[in-house]
């Protein structure tokens, strides 16, 4: 039976009670309706009203019960489905339906969010490879002509030459770190382990901060797409805490735990509200990516107590 048919029915019966008490009752209605009479019928108005308030409520209670869940369904933690108990039920197909919704819409973001993330991967190589190979070789090409320059100047002037090369050598120094940071090198020749720990040592001296790694030695082998997910998720972890942080210590860690990987970068700072997770541009990105490779990114801050960053992607 519908939804509807089943609250035609409701009501209906509640009208049938009601006239079939009235018809039964000794209670009688005067040509001028006195006060005790008008109390009988408020009562018995209050009592209708009740037993059709309770009876609805056995009606619409599972659709109640099924629009609470869809609120409670995230975006950002798929896999969760409402239960169908009855699949000839009406309240049952909503939820059928809106489970199939959900199918579809999680395939066709995760199938977007690979295309945009390696559209944007792309994008990266291309940008750091011309960074490296036209930029670099031009400054580099400008340290050289600087050199030949300070040997023909007069002695006076050589020390202005030398600050300039000194100049154009950081800049050489800043556009290689750019390129690496776009795209790092580590990654595609020496794999995970070795760019996590080239990313630690890195951050370290050009932060200040002391950062610890401990990356395990018998991790499994795992995919380009998740080695690459994993990387970009400790990079704008870390970069988060060189912003924002105010810390004096970072923590990366790398470990096979309970057949995942789970990559964990904590800090002593002076954390944040948890409640402006979902509005920060750099956290979003984290869990797309925990998304795309069937991962989970689990973000715990707390005032004045550091944050901590965890990701843990299971192992295929």
């Amino acid at each position: 039976m519908s939804l509807f048919r089943r609250t035609v029915a409701v009501n209906a019966a509640v009208l049938v009670i009601a006239a079939l008490l009235l018809a039964l009752s000794p209670a009688t209605v005067s040509a001028t309706v006195s006060a005790q009479e008008w109390i009988v019928l408020a009562a018995g108005t209050m009592l209708v009203i009740a037993l059709n308030v309770l009876l609805l409520r056995r009606v619409f209670g599972p659709l109640e019960r099924l629009e609470e869940t869809m609120e409670r369904i995230d975006p950002l933690k798929p896999g969760r489905r409402i239960g169908v108990a009855d699949p000839d039920d009406e309240i049952a197909r909503l939820g059928k339906a809106f489970n199939a919704m959900l199918d579809r819409l999680e395939h066709e973001r995760a199938d977007s969010g690979r295309r945009a993330v390696r559209a944007q991967e792309a994008e990266r190589a291309r940008v750091a490879r011309e960074l490296h190979d036209e930029v670099g070789q031009l400054l580099t090409g400008v340290v050289l002509q600087l050199e030949g320059l300070g040997a023909t100047v007069a002695p006076p002037r050589r020390g202005d030459v030398a600050e300039i090369q000194d100049a154009v050598r950081e800049g050489v120094r800043s556009v290689r770190e750019i390129a690496q940071g776009l795209r790092p090198p580590t990654l595609d020749e020496f794999g995970l382990r070795a760019s996590l720990v080239a990313l630690a040592v890195g951050f370290g001296e050009r932060s200040g901060l002391r950062v610890l790694h401990h990356i395990d030695e018998d991790l499994p082998v795992l995919d380009r797409e998740t080695e690459l997910a994993v990387y970009r998720v400790a990079q704008e972890a870390m970069t988060n805490v060189a912003r924002h942080a105010g810390a004096d210590n970072v923590e990366l860690a790398l470990e096979r735990r309970d057949g995942a990987v789970v990559l964990t970068v904590r800090d002593d700072g002076r954390g944040f509200d948890a409640r402006h997770l979902r509005t920060a541009a750099g956290v979003a990105g984290m869990r797309e990516r925990a998304l795309l490779v069937g991962g989970n990114l689990d973000i715990s801050a707390s005032p004045a107590k550091g944050t901590d960053v965890r990701l843990q992607v299971p192992v295929r």
